[in-house]
């Protein structure tokens, strides 16, 4: 399996489990890493035959939109279930993190895989 990524995607969206945080939005910082057999699209230079990341990115963007979780934890579960449905993907990484959550830590966050290569 090839992989498709998408890097460092700052979206913005209520998260957080104290009562200041449910009236804000934060910023969470996404990487992705799917699974995909790119060769047909590489074959005839056709985006409709792998995973179209501007697409993939538009879609997170409105999911944290419609969406306020408490926890990162639940926020990269639902996010990635989502992924795997609405695109057909059978593998992903994905690392979410918060930054500035810690005052100490440039970020926290969590790194799930689902599915298989």
């Amino acid at each position: 399996m090839d992989r498709v990524l998408i890097e460092s995607l700052a979206v913005d969206t209520v998260i957080g489990v104290y009562e200041w945080e449910r009236h804000i939005q934060q910023r969470l910082v996404l990487d992705l890493e799917m699974a995909t057999d790119i060769r047909p699209a590489a074959r005839d230079d056709d985006l409709t035959l792998t995973l179209d990341y501007a697409a993939i990115s538009k879609r997170i963007g409105s999911f944290t939109n419609e969406h306020a979780f408490s926890l990162v934890e639940t926020f990269a579960e639902r996010l990635a279930a989502m992924l795997r449905e609405e695109f057909a993907i059978p593998w992903l990484r994905l690392t979410v993190r918060k930054p500035g959550a810690v005052p100490t830590a440039a970020a926290v966050g969590v790194c799930i895989e689902r599915g298989e290569c």
